[in-house]
């Protein structure tokens, strides 16, 4: 609801709010409460069942015409990991169904992912090492569970071990589904010595289309203000050192890869696959190390 009372704040001419969950009920009576009852049609739906937007011309409830095309789509369908829940994928639909061909905007327009190295040996203590005894039981299988789950908490700036590079590049204007799956490679550089417990994952997003008078974005990595998103952790698993880390000295390499894709059984959950393609410093050498994480 909020968003559709700002695009009227804006100038829109008309709103089509969609949503499927009951919320809408309420929203109806803050679009009337602030007096936007007759700029925005709200539609209880999923945007895939919609046929047609309606748009009334007269007094009569009869009175409608169908709209063709919008000219602006906007939608906060950013998740965990960005690509969690799988939002997205409807964003794509709206746009191919009626977002108008040469003047259509989406906002945001672009979005991208990176990584970077983190030491955590305290937090990964209490999440994780803490199966291994469990008031004097050891519980250690639990802990094979627990550290193929992606975590997402916010991560203080010094925790981070080297530099951050780019994973994934989406033009939401142009992109497909076929894109939100990926496969990349990255090269981190270490920035001191020290410890890395698992990768850390954030992303930004830009709302640069359009005659903007001054285009903005917003990031959520651990160097920026806090958001919701956080940030999402994966940590290093089956490693032969004690503690499953990585030691390294400043100016070293991670060679890596990480993979992405909707689960098979349920779309809205991820399949992560990260590998240590190659570590070669001082203290660690390390190779085609894979691991597995399922976001869900």
């Amino acid at each position: 609801g909020i968003l559709s009372m700002f695009a009227c704040q804006a100038g829109a001419k008309h709103v089509y709010a969609i949503d499927c969950s009951s919320i809408l009920e309420q929203a109806k009576e803050i679009v009337k409460l602030n007096g936007f009852s007759k700029q925005i049609t709200l539609i209880q739906s999923k945007v895939e069942d919609i046929d047609k937007l309606m748009l009334a011309i007269g007094e009569n409830d009869d009175d409608k015409e169908e709209v063709k095309y919008v000219d602006i789509i906007i939608s906060e369908w950013m998740g965990y990991f960005l690509l969690y829940e799988s939002m997205l994928d409807t964003v794509l639909y709206a746009r191919d169904r009626w977002l108008h061909p040469t003047k259509g905007i989406l906002l945001p327009d672009k979005a991208r992912m990176y990584i970077c190295g983190m030491e955590d040996a305290h937090m990964k203590r209490e999440r994780l090492d803490f199966w291994q005894d469990v008031y004097g039981f050891d519980m250690a299988p639990l802990r094979k569970v627990a550290i193929q789950e992606p975590v997402v908490d916010v991560v203080e700036a010094n925790r981070i071990v080297t530099d951050s590079v780019l994973i994934l590049e989406l033009d939401i204007a142009t992109c497909t589904r076929k894109d939100l799956t990926f496969d990349s490679k990255f090269s981190l550089v270490v920035q001191r010595n020290d410890f890395i417990h698992a990768f850390c994952v954030y992303f930004e997003c830009a709302f640069s289309a359009g005659p903007l008078q001054h285009p903005v974005g917003f990031s959520t990595a651990p160097f920026c203000p806090y958001t919701h998103w956080k940030q999402t952790l994966l940590y290093i698993q089956d490693l032969s050192s004690s503690d499953d880390s990585l030691t390294v000295c400043t100016q070293e390499k991670i060679e890596g890869r990480i993979a992405c894709a909707p689960n098979s059984n349920n779309r809205r959950d991820l399949d992560i696959q990260l590998e240590i393609l190659k570590v070669q410093g001082r203290y660690c050498n390390v190779s085609n190390h894979k691991m597995s994480y399922r976001l869900r």
